[in-house]
This record gives structure tokens, C-alpha cells and sequence, in this order.
């Protein structure tokens, strides 16, 4: 398949050449075999390339080429990223060769199988305790200053996406002043909890389309570009109360009793009392959740990308049960109420 095949026109047209003639300067592929690797919900494309044969002992039969234009897209991020994650004893891509100031990089290969894809109730435990065990020893190696902290004004950023594209656009909703205050108050509660949590390297989006199933180092660890500094439960909140796959409550209360109790044997500052430390985790995944909510609804409203609104019912699930949990939530399971009554009963164009 030409680099080409199923691409816009026009300037990106302009882009793909460029990388498909940095491909081919680097030696190391055969430029013309480029095909899709994987959709993306950023502005990042991936392709699949064949390794030439006197380069497949080194690098294997494919490597993975990156786009990633630098005025939308922080290349050295993932960069940098990638060395933290590799010191860790993690598997990520290794960097086989790269042209930063234009946002090509070229990358091993870290399979076709997704954890969404490989994930079933037969060994949904074993694949989500590989994926807990790399994630302590990303925590372990945790320096603070090396990456961008996740302090309150990231986290309402994050938050305000709620009510600017789930409520207003998607439920075509304006909130009274009362009930902005009510959110807002609800906003400071999630917030004062998340900042008293112990603070580690965080991968931000630590979840089944983000981990490889591989038959050694399980898992491949992908998309780690945007880590920051942040609450020690916010990934296992995004592994584990994931918007694309749920499972039963008490498969998930099991599984992060297990991940606590690792994080304590090998001493990362979490919680000695578990209903604290649960209670954390719970909070933490309700800030993730209302934010996705929000970015489901922009990637459909503003990114042409609809595919991403049929995961909304998981996510509001998630939203609605831990908000019905806590006394200080339950304002903005009330207010979830009054919208869904009065939403509009018409049909969307996506």
C-alpha cells in the first residue's frame, strides 16, 4: 500500500512525502511498504514498514514510523518520555532513528494485539496484573521535576471540558448560576482530594488501547507523550475504571486491592488504610471520567470523530455510581438528573 493510499489531499499530501523520503534516507526500510498502523485520537499518525532483510536480525520483519507535526504535537515529549519509561525496566518503543524538528520518528514495533483486544474474563487477571506490576516500576523511578506537574490549574482545565462540550454542545444545556456553583463545588471537592494524593510519574492514559499484549515484557506501553507529575491512583483509576471496557465491581475491587498492596510491599507512599486509599482511587477516576466525557463530545463536535460518543454510556456509568457514593459527590449526581430530564428529545447529526 502506497503512503499515499487513504489520506487527505493537499498539504498533509505534503507532509507524507516528506516522511515517506526520510524513511527511505534512513537505510533501514523499504519506504513504499507504509501502511496504517492504528487510528488516533490526536493529530499523530502511525504507519507500519517493512524492515529491510539485512536490517531484520537487528530490528525484526517491522518498525513503526511516526508523524507527528511539531506545531500540534510535542515530539521531544515523547522523547523524553520514553527514556524515563525504558530506565523504569518498562517496555516502550526504542527510538530507532528520528528527525525531531519535523516530528518523524522511527520506532520498534510493539505488535498488532491491543490489551481491548486481547482482554477476556479467562485472562483479564493475569493481563491486568502485568499491567499493574509495570505500572509500580514506573512509580518506583519517579523524580519529581522531570515532567510537568498535574496541579489544580491542569486539573480544571481538564474538568471545565465537562460542562463546555458534554453539557452545553452535547446536551445543548445552559447551566443557572446555581447549578454552575454546585458543579464548581463539586469541581473543588474532586480537586482537594487529587492534590493530597501522593504525587508520582504519571503516564496520563494508561489504558487497554494504550497497552500491547506481547509474548515477553508484557505490556507494550504506547502514548506516553503527555506524562506529568501527578496522583499516584490516576493510572491505575485509567487502567482499571477503563471508558472502553468495564468489568464487575468486585473483579476491579480485587484487582486494586492487589496493585495497593504491591505498591506497599515495595514502599510507594499510598495510603496504609485501603478504604482511604479506595476511596482515592474513586475520586481520582471521576476527575478522568467527567474530563472524557467532555473530550468524547469534542472529538465528535469538533474533530469529526464520532466513533469515540459510543463510549460515552460506559463512562457515565462509572460517573453516576461514584457520584451516588460519597456525600460531597452527590450534588452532581442531582444535577445529572435535572439534565437528562430536560434534555432536548431531538435527534443528532454526527
Amino acid at each position: 500500500m502506497s503512503l499515499l493510499s487513504n489520506l487527505p489531499a493537499g498539504a498533509a499530501d505534503v507532509r507524507l512525502v516528506q516522511l515517506k523520503e526520510w524513511l527511505q534516507s534512513t537505510g533501514l526500510v523499504q519506504a513504499d511498504s507504509a501502511r496504517p498502523a492504528s487510528a488516533d485520537a490526536s493529530f499523530r499518525r502511525y504507519f507500519r514498514i517493512d524492515v529491510l532483510p539485512e536490517h531484520q536480525a537487528a530490528h525484526g520483519p517491522t518498525l513503526i514510523a511516526m508523524d507527528a507535526p511539531p506545531e500540534r504535537e510535542n515530539v521531544p515529549a515523547f522523547v523524553k518520555v520514553d527514556g524515563i519509561l525504558s530506565a523504569a525496566g518498562v517496555s516502550v518503543p526504542k527510538i530507532v532513528a528520528d528527525d525531531v524538528p519535523r516530528g518523524f520518528l522511527l520506532l520498534s514495533d510493539l505488535g498488532t494485539t491491543t490489551y481491548l483486544q486481547a482482554l477476556n474474563h479467562d485472562n483479564a487477571s493475569a493481563l491486568y496484573a502485568e499491567a499493574l506490576s509495570a505500572l509500580v516500576k514506573i512509580q518506583q523511578h519517579s523524580q519529581p521535576g522531570q515532567l510537568p506537574e498535574f496541579d489544580r490549574a491542569f486539573m480544571l482545565r481538564e474538568l471545565n471540558i465537562f460542562p463546555e462540550w458534554y453539557i452545553a454542545k452535547h446536551l445543548n444545556t445552559t447551566l443557572t448560576e446555581a447549578q454552575s456553583a454546585e458543579l464548581n463545588k463539586v469541581f473543588d471537592t474532586i480537586i482537594a482530594n487529587c492534590l493530597a494524593q501522593p504525587q508520582v510519574t504519571m503516564h496520563r492514559d494508561y489504558h487497554s488501547r494504550n497497552l500491547m499484549w506481547m509474548d515477553e515484557n508484557n505490556p507494550g506501553i504506547l502514548d506516553f507523550q503527555d506524562a506529568v507529575y501527578g496522583p499516584i491512583t490516576y493510572d491505575a483509576a485509567s487502567l482499571l475504571r477503563d471508558a472502553y471496557v468495564s468489568w464487575d465491581e468486585e473483579l476491579v475491587l480485587d484487582w486494586v486491592i492487589r496493585y495497593w498492596q504491591h505498591a506497599r510491599s515495595v514502599g510507594l507512599p499510598v495510603h496504609k488504610d485501603f478504604d482511604d486509599f479506595y476511596k482515592d482511587f474513586e475520586y481520582m477516576a471521576l476527575q478522568r471520567h467527567l474530563k472524557i466525557l467532555g473530550i468524547f463530545c469534542r472529538l465528535n463536535y469538533r474533530d469529526n470523530k464520532p466513533m469515540y460518543l459510543g463510549d460515552l454510556p460506559t463512562v457515565m456509568e462509572y460517573v453516576r455510581k461514584t457520584a451516588g457514593r460519597y456525600r460531597d459527590l452527590k450534588p452532581l449526581l442531582k444535577l445529572l438528573d435535572t439534565l437528562e430530564n430536560v434534555q432536548p428529545q431531538v435527534g443528532y447529526t454526527f
